[in-house]
């Protein structure tokens, strides 16, 4: 976790100084509902513990990584969409949209979802 800065929202949000809607929680990740969601059903699956982005995670610590795929999994059989599919995403750095700097995976679901990646171009 070298070259972190302070505190992330994320690690407020888990500390409960910032209140969220928290869908899921263990000893290892916490996951809430994301306050722009982009879909019905759109839930943040955090690790506990902060890594900068997934690359980072999955090369420190792989079994975190599977934690936050397992409790991905979870929050779609609590939000009822496990049967009918959901999306897992990961934006890693600024390109991809990442604007917070602890790994988080993005929980969608609860309708059709469109493809994703750039804008088409007229």
């Amino acid at each position: 976790m070298s070259g972190l800065d302070a505190e992330t929202l994320f690690e407020r949000i888990i500390g409960g100084e910032i209140p969220a809607d928290v869908v899921y929680q263990d000893e290892s990740t916490f996951a809430f509902r994301d306050i722009r969601p982009q879909a019905r059903v759109h839930v943040l699956v955090v690790p506990r513990k902060r890594y900068r982005n997934l690359g980072e995670l999955a090369a420190a610590d792989p079994g975190l990584l599977a934690d936050v795929a397992l409790a991905a999994r979870k929050v779609a059989e609590i939000e009822g969409i496990l049967e009918s599919g959901y999306r897992v995403v990961f934006n890693t750095d600024e390109d991809a949209g990442q604007t917070v700097f602890h790994v988080h995976a993005h929980v969608l679901g609860g309708e059709p979802l469109g493809l994703f990646g750039a804008p088409e171009q007229d």
